[in-house]
């Protein structure tokens, strides 16, 4: 709102280039609005800048995934039982899961915050990386009559995919802040979407007893080897199109000195 005060008398005041009228121009922020009693309450005080709830429901679903990192760091002592191989893979999918289940909530009822922004994607690569790490230190159950099940779940001549992996991870993670502190927004692409659907499948895959369904193992290492070439791919992708973008946007002939 913009209020304009001029000379009582409504004269011009005489200067060297002619008649002026002096005109102050006085600007305000927020509404001004009066008590009960006639006084002004001060500027913004019941229009403000709503604060954001930390504490809403999708929120507190990410944390709540959170817990299933110290439930994985139990597979290297617990490893060795099939049961609690069963009960931490499926820990694990269940919050895999839940990155879809607080995405969707989010948007549903906009209950999307700068703090959720932060904690979802910190949520889901820490899930990663622990079970990535936990898993090539940790042997399958040995079952009586296959003595091979004592191999580890991820072998190490694997190590490669799961540094690449994680390492694209955070790269990206990276290159999006940087994107974000200037302006730009990076969206998820399919094949980054594809990339982790077949990263979260094989984790939970290597996480089961090596016999279950008698497929584990190897359906797990065939779909780490898919995401680690998924992962390249769409990493590269996205370093490609953001440096891109911004050389098209640069001056040709670049900038004056």
């Amino acid at each position: 709102m913009e209020i304009s005060l001029r000379d009582r008398s409504g004269a011009s005041r005489e200067s060297g280039l002619g008649p002026v009228s002096t005109v102050s121009t006085v600007s305000t922020v927020g509404t001004v609005g009066t008590s009960g009693a006639g006084r002004p309450e001060a500027p913004g005080r019941g229009v403000g800048v709503q604060r954001e709830r930390f504490w809403n429901l999708p929120n507190t679903i990410t944390v709540l995934r959170t817990g299933a990192v110290p439930v994985l760091l139990l597979l290297p002592i617990l490893g060795h039982s099939h049961f609690a191989s069963l009960a931490i893979a499926w820990a694990f999918i269940v919050a895999a899961l839940t990155d879809l289940l607080d995405g969707w909530l989010a948007r549903r009822g906009q209950q999307v915050t700068h703090i959720g922004k932060l904690l979802d994607p910190l949520a889901d690569k820490l899930l990663v990386a622990t079970a990535l790490v936990v898993l090539l230190v940790s042997p399958y159950p040995i079952v009586p009559g296959h003595e091979d099940y004592g191999i580890a779940r991820i072998p190490a001549w694997a190590t490669w995919m799961v540094v690449v992996i994680i390492g694209r991870e955070l790269a990206v993670t990276g290159l999006r802040s940087i994107a974000s502190a200037g302006g730009h927004v990076m969206a998820a692409t399919w094949l980054g979407k594809a990339k982790t659907l077949c990263q979260n499948v094989s984790i939970g895959a290597l996480l089961f007893p090596a016999e279950t369904l008698g497929v584990a193992h190897e359906l797990g290492m065939t779909l780490l080897f898919v995401a680690t070439a998924l992962t390249l791919t769409s990493g590269y992708l996205y370093f490609r199109d953001y440096f891109g973008s911004l050389g098209a946007q640069s001056p040709p002939g670049g900038a004056e000195a």
